[in-house]
């Protein structure tokens, strides 16, 4: 019979890449997981890994046992899920990750209304963009993720995760208002604020303005949209911003309209199986927009 805490160590790895970063998660030593998936690969009778250099790599037989502890794992997952929801209660811990727009905007006003419909509920909140948050969510690290995903970036379905979208956020471009500029194409040597390479967000803002006819000036990087509205009020950059960054209303700031009236999807995600367990459930409502 095979071990499901021995599976959940092989899935892991699977995702985690290392052993060490696998010790490192569960808090355990790298000798104590090495030792448990040697158990497990005499309880399944084949070789799982194999060393490269310094590290290990999974196996076909490996792959194929991971798959099928996908499987079992989810089943797990679903049956809490179904016993605590045939307790009818709203109650224990979920982890929220969120990134910052998110956090600022529709996070605090979620809490206010979980803390009073639900007060035995604990939600922890962590800042986390889901270029990273979503492989952690995959690994166990949080029950909930808020997400955003930009036109024509659609982002990665990754396996053993349910997604549903929440809102849709609509595009600006935010300039200066003393550059008296009504139009993107009107900013060639003008420097931008944009976020930092490798996320979705930056390739978008890159696309629109080659779209445009323009090359942007990238002075600023950041992930904090506060900031880049920071320097669009001092006169220092141009950024894009979605609605939920708050740039309405902001002194010095004018918002553009951009071709078309592009929005960006944010979305909700969790393991397969467990957007049914009560508290999660309450918890994705308390974060939906009044109307939604």
């Amino acid at each position: 019979m095979l071990d499901v805490r021995r599976l959940r160590l092989l899935v892991e790895l699977s995702r985690r890449g290392t052993i060490a970063a696998v010790a490192e998660a569960l808090s355990f030593s790298p000798s104590a997981v090495s030792q448990q998936l040697g158990v497990l690969e005499r309880e399944a009778g084949t070789v799982l890994l194999e060393p490269v250099g310094r590290r290990v790599r999974l196996t076909p037989q490996g792959e194929l046992l991971v798959a099928h502890a996908e499987e079992v794992l989810a089943g797990l997952e679903r049956a809490e899920t179904s016993l605590a929801a045939s307790r009818g209660e709203v109650t224990g811990r979920v982890r929220l990750a969120a990134f910052q727009s998110a956090v600022l905007a529709l996070v605090p006003e979620a809490l206010t209304r979980l803390a009073e419909q639900h007060p035995t509920l604990r939600v922890e909140v962590t800042e986390r963009e889901p270029e990273q948050s979503l492989p952690d969510l995959a690994a166990g690290d949080f029950d909930l993720v808020l997400g955003e995903e930009y036109p024509g970036h659609p982002r990665p379905r990754l396996r053993g995760l349910d997604r549903e979208d929440l809102l849709t956020d609509q595009l600006h471009l935010a300039v200066p208002a003393a550059w008296g500029v009504r139009a993107l194409g009107r900013l060639r040597d003008r420097p931008f604020a944009v976020e930092p390479e490798g996320t979705t967000s930056r390739e978008w803002a890159l696309g629109v303005c080659r779209t445009a006819g323009l090359e942007p000036d990238v002075r600023h990087v950041s992930t904090d949209l506060q900031i880049h509205l920071r320097l669009v009020e001092t006169g220092l950059a141009a950024a894009f911003v979605p609605d939920l960054a708050g740039a309405r209303g902001r002194p010095g700031v004018r918002l553009i309209a951009l071709p078309g009236r592009p929005v960006r999807t944010v979305f909700t995600a969790v393991r397969v199986g467990a957007r049914a367990r009560p508290a999660i459930g309450a918890v994705i409502d308390a974060l939906r927009p009044a109307g939604g």
